[in-house]
């Protein structure tokens, strides 16, 4: 089962507000149950905590009262980043707590249904996020924008959506530093001090959400003392936004439709790996 990327369109650390575009970058999750113990294998990060995995795991059992196996495995495969600010902990919450629930809607006939349905699986990989300690926020801006699509804006202190709308197809590049930000490590002072300003984001960001991505990027940046000047040069190089995501380290620059390449290719990111996707 899959569930996709995101990035950041407004950090919900200072006001609590957050937003998300969706990205097509994808995290697939397969559950079986069998083998001698309980196992998680992350193909495209080994050495990463499984404990988050395990937690949704445990809890999605929990959520339908149906006891867990004691032997079962669990691969999880992903194309985002992590710890980067791309939503790769949503992401993979979302797609193994479906994994799961596949199995168990096999086995037992229960499941999530319908809208109502999707958005209730969302909260309890926010609640499993939060119980792993991977999310400063709860992040259920991220999971909704990773598994929803669309533009997502959300109160992230009630895990409610504000609003949510298709976007235009456009290519984002992600400029990706070998550097990871665990979100422990954060300093959550340096993000209230922007409260008011993150707020008024919220509002610019309905209407223009290109705009809102790029001043959010250079509030996060001033928060965590990071220069940014790669993002105000791709904008001066004719980026429709660009900015830090999440709580970084990477970069999310957007340009238009088929435009990512050619873009990439004159501009200078030395220090940065690069992969461009598009929003979704």
């Amino acid at each position: 089962m899959i569930s996709h990327g995101a990035i950041t369109v407004i950090n919900a650390i200072p006001c609590g507000i957050g937003a998300t575009v969706g990205t097509d970058l994808v995290t697939s999750s397969e559950f079986v149950v069998s083998g001698e113990e309980r196992f998680v294998k992350i193909v495209n990060d080994p050495g990463e905590d499984t404990k988050m995995a395990r937690i949704c795991v445990k809890n999605t059992f929990l959520y339908f009262d149906v006891e867990e196996p004691d032997e079962w495995s669990l691969t999880v495969d992903s194309q985002i980043p992590v710890s980067r600010g791309l939503k790769s902990s949503s992401s993979a919450c979302n797609s193994i707590i479906s994994s799961v629930t596949e199995w168990i809607t096999k086995e037992y006939g229960k499941k999530f249904e319908g809208y109502d349905g999707t958005i209730e699986m969302i909260r309890l990989g926010v609640r499993c996020a939060r119980e792993a300690g991977v999310t400063v926020t709860g992040s259920f801006d991220d999971a909704c924008g990773c598994h929803l699509g669309g533009l997502v804006i959300t109160d992230n202190a009630n895990d409610d959506i504000l609003m949510r709308t298709d976007v235009e197809e456009k290519d984002v590049i992600l400029l990706i530093p070998e550097m990871k930000i665990r979100k422990p490590s954060l300093d959550r002072n340096r993000f209230y001090a922007f409260a008011s300003a993150s707020s008024e984001l919220a509002e610019l960001a309905k209407k223009d959400w290109c705009s809102a991505l790029t001043e959010n990027g250079a509030l996060v940046a001033k928060a965590l003392g990071i220069n940014d000047t790669i993002s105000e040069r791709a904008v001066s190089m004719g980026a429709l936004a660009a900015g830090m995501s999440g709580t970084g380290p990477a970069l999310s620059i957007v340009v238009e439709k088929n435009g990512g390449a050619s873009f990439l290719k004159d501009l200078e990111h030395n220090g940065y790996d690069a992969m461009i996707t598009r929003t979704r």
